[in-house]
Formats: C-alpha cells, structure tokens, sequence
C-alpha cells in the first residue's frame, strides 16, 4: 500500500526542473534522490511536505500521514539554543514538558556526547550540526522521513553513525534522501529515483547498480532512436524514388505510395525519443604543468603538532613523487588537516621542519571551507583579479564552468555551494600547478562534478595529495594511501581496513 503517490507532478521556475515525475512511496522504502545541483531535489522534497506548489499534476497523502523533512542549513534561529534546546524545539509544544524525553531517547540514539549537549549549535561544528537537524526530524517519531544532503559536513565517523542509525529505525518507516555522497546512497537505499527534466527514472536499486541500470537503458534508448531515424531516412529515400518514377511515368498510385512512405516516415520520427542528454552543470578542468623533479616533497620524520604545541603524529620518512595521488586517512582529530597546513607552508616557502619541497613546485591548493575565495568578489573579478586573462577571456571560461551573464557579476558569497566549488575548481585550473593539495575536494560537487574531477586528476596523471570522506572518491583517484594511527604516518596497501575501522570507531 502507498504512503504516498506522485502523479505527473511537475515543477518549472525561470526553467523547468522536472515534469511528468510519477512516484509511490510505500512502507519500507529507502529511496535515493540524484539529480545534478539546482535540478530539483530539494524542490521536490518541499513539493512532498507541500511547503511548496507544483507548477503540475498532484500529490496525494494517506490520511494522517506525519512527514519530517531535514532540510540542509541550519536556520539562524537555531544557531543560540542548545544542542537539546533544538531537539526539544522540533516538539509540539504541548509534548515539551510532558514528553522532554523523547529528545533524550533521539540523542541517545545518535550518540551525541553528553559534553556537547548543552552548548549552542553556533559553538559546534558542521558536522554536530548537521546531526542536530537529524535528530530534530527523529524526535517527533514521523511516519516519513526526507532528508537533504544529510552528510554534508560529516566525517568518515558520523558518516557509519549516520548509516547505522538508518538501519535502527523502524523497518517499514519510507525514507526519502537527497544525496550525492555514492557510498552513504549504496549503504542505506533500497530504490534510486534519477530525477530528470523530462522522464524522471527509477529503479529498485542502491545507486551503484541503479546507476549502471541507468546508463544501459540510455545506451539503448539511443540505439532505438538511432535505428528508428535510420528507418525514417530509408523510408524518405524510398519516397522520393517513387516520387520521381511517378512524376515521369504519370502514375497516380505511385503518388499515393509516396505520400504514404512520408507519412509512415513522419510518424516514425515524431515518436522517436532521443536518449535523455544531461545538461551539463559546467565542465570541470584542470591542468598540469608537468615538472622534470622526480621527487616533489620530502618529508625526514618531521612533527605535526597542535597550535599549542602537542605531538600528534610524526610522518616518519616519506617521498611525495611524480604521479602520485596520495589519500591521507585518519580519524577524526588525528591530524590531517593539520599536515595539509604543514605542507602547504613549505611549498609557498615558509621553512617547515622535516618538510622538504622541490624548487619547480607549483602548487594548486583548495580548502573545504574554499577559503582562497572571497565573498566580496563577483567570479569576474576573482579571475580578473588572479589572473591575466582580459575580461573577455574571463566571461568565456566562466561560461564554460557553468556561470551566466547573471551569476558572473553575483558576489560569491551570494553563490551556493556548488557553484563556489566549480569556481574554485576554475582557479585551480588558472594557477596550471604541477601539484595538487587538496582538503575535502568534493564537498558540494554533485556526482557529475565528483566524476568529472576524478577522470581529471586521473587522466591528466595529475600529481596529488588529499584528504576526503568521500569513499568512493577516495577509491576512483589514490593510488597511495598514508594513514595517521598511533601517532605516526604509515603507508598502507588500500583503504578498506581504514572505512571498516571508522565504521566501528562510530
């Protein structure tokens, strides 16, 4: 039986996003929502809790159907109340004297530490917030349960918390989860609904095989469409032969053959439906300049310490070279950051102890908090301002990473997340470096742009270090992997033991 049923629904803004979407939602389901950045999904998740009016077709509920829905930001007024404060602010106000324990019971359920319970979600970190808005949609105990991005600013430790509390809730409670984290999707779903422009897919598969599903069914979408055109020529060609015969023979049922060839022609091409063509968010592209050095960092078992001055691991000896993309793992806290700080000293040249660059070192260096931006700027001047390009030149490689005329004179603090990331990804590109030093690169990148930065970085045999909680990133692009753990920096064969380390660290 159906909780809820999506009948030819259709959204359209300044363009539209999607139309005639069918979906029904019943007990048990685990659906996964993909689409690229700013294609829908979270319009449609407002559609479901009707906290927004389709442009078309319906939405029909089960009587008494309760919907929590976790959107991705934390709302400003949220921002002072306590950890508990905000579970207990999602009740109805008559359970918050009454029930306050529900809020206990949620906390407790997602292992929220008794220290941090108590203090503004303003004072916590990304990730402790994001699990807040979790718990907020939880505490009511819903019939339904939507959530947007969900793990978004969470490491690899609240990622297997996260995946572990879906597996506890109540085994016929739907979920609904906009996500681009591949992994978090094959872990926790059971369907993978493609939102589309046109014909929305949907298969009853975790992402991975419902990807795979996916791309067959447009190869041979498009190999029908090819055959039915090549048909449709045949039968044009065919035509105008009889057309021709006709004409010079003064033959009446050759013209009526000829009028029929073009009609059975005509029919054939208005029923042909091309492959589904995804537009494109803005291309992502890097460069490398190459170096002759074989040997790019050498690291002589150097400290990496704690503002303050606490040892938190020693890299032992190390040699970063030529093609080499190298993930750093590690726990939560242990220190990654930290090196990637270290390294980037040394190569900009302020002296890091145990840290040796090569001279011909350029590097290219992104954040998770894509701090080389500025929110003041527009992407204009940011290029204009970096690089020696001309305002033409600027506007049209701002048009290719997917920026309108509009977006281009738009501050970046006005931009959302994935369009600063392409942006920085664009500058990246600008600085042509021969070594990448990367913090979390995919954090906003939809899964087209996550694909498109790996066939990048592996393609153009791009020199690399980075850290990331993005399993499947992690296993696309490294082809070394240095792990913190007890206080040293020591190379491992893959990633695995780590992830399965994490998961039981949650």
């Amino acid at each position: 039986m159906s909780l809820i049923n999506i009948r030819a629904l259709g959204v359209t803004l300044s363009t539209p996003l999607f139309a005639n979407l069918n979906l029904a939602v019943a007990a048990g389901d685990r659906i996964g929502l993909v689409a690229a950045n700013g294609r829908g999904k979270s319009t449609l998740l407002r559609c479901i809790t009707g906290d927004f009016q389709p442009t078309g077709g319906e939405i029909a509920r089960a009587r008494g159907l309760t919907v929590a829905h976790m959107e991705q930001n934390l709302a400003p007024s949220l921002q002072r109340l306590t950890f508990r404060e905000a579970v207990l602010d999602a009740l109805q106000p008559e359970q918050r004297d009454g029930e306050s324990w529900r809020a206990d019971v949620t906390l407790e359920e997602l292992d929220v530490p008794e220290a941090l319970r108590e203090r503004p979600l303003a004072a916590l970190s990304g990730g402790w917030q994001r699990i807040a808005l979790i718990a907020r949609v939880r505490v009511s105990e819903p019939d339904v349960l939507l959530l947007d991005e969900p793990t978004n600013h969470l490491d690899l430790e609240k990622i297997a918390r996260l995946e572990s509390w879906l597996g506890t809730l109540p085994r016929d409670m739907p979920v609904i989860i906009s996500s681009h984290d591949r992994a978090f999707l094959d872990a926790v779903t059971n369907r993978t609904l493609f939102l589309r422009h046109e014909r929305s897919q949907l298969f009853a598969l975790p992402y991975s095989r419902a990807r795979t599903a996916l791309d067959e069914a447009d190869a041979a979408e498009e190999r029908r469409f090819e055959k039915d055109m090549k048909a449709a020529a045949q039968l044009r060609q065919q035509a105008a032969k009889l057309n021709n015969i006709g004409i010079n023979s003064g033959s009446d049922l050759l013209v009526v053959k000829t009028r029929q060839l073009k009609a059975r022609a005509e029919r054939i091409e208005d029923a042909a439906r091309p492959a589904h063509q995804e537009n494109s968010a803005g291309a992502i592209r890097l460069a490398n300049r190459g170096t002759h050095a074989r040997v790019l960092v050498t690291l002589e078992d150097g400290p990496v310490e704690t503002p303050d001055g606490v040892l938190l691991f020693r890299t032992g000896q190390k040699f970063i070279c030529q093609g080499d993309r190298i993930a750093l793992l590690g726990l939560n806290g242990t220190g990654k950051t930290r090196l990637v700080r270290r390294l980037k000293s040394a190569i900009e040249g302020i002296t890091q102890v145990g840290i040796k660059p090569t001279p011909s070192l350029v590097l290219g260096y992104g954040d998770q908090a894509l701090s080389e931006l500025s929110d003041t700027r527009t992407p204009h001047d940011t290029i204009i301002h970096r690089f020696d390009v001309g305002d033409q030149r600027a506007r049209s490689l701002l048009a290719g990473a997917g920026f309108s005329v509009e977006m281009q004179g738009r501050p970046v603090g006005q931009l959302s997340g994935g369009q600063k990331a392409r942006l920085g990804m664009l500058v990246l590109r600008l600085m042509t470096p021969n070594f990448y030093l990367l913090d979390e690169p995919t954090n906003h990148l939809d899964i087209e742009g996550q694909e498109a930065l790996e066939r990048e970085l592996t393609a153009r045999q791009a020199s690399c270090l980075f850290v990331s909680h993005d399993r499947a990133f992690v296993r696309a692009v490294a082809n070394r992997f240095w792990l913190i753990e007890k206080r040293r920096l020591i190379e491992v064969d893959g990633p695995e033991e780590f992830f399965a380390q994490a998961a039981l660290s949650a």
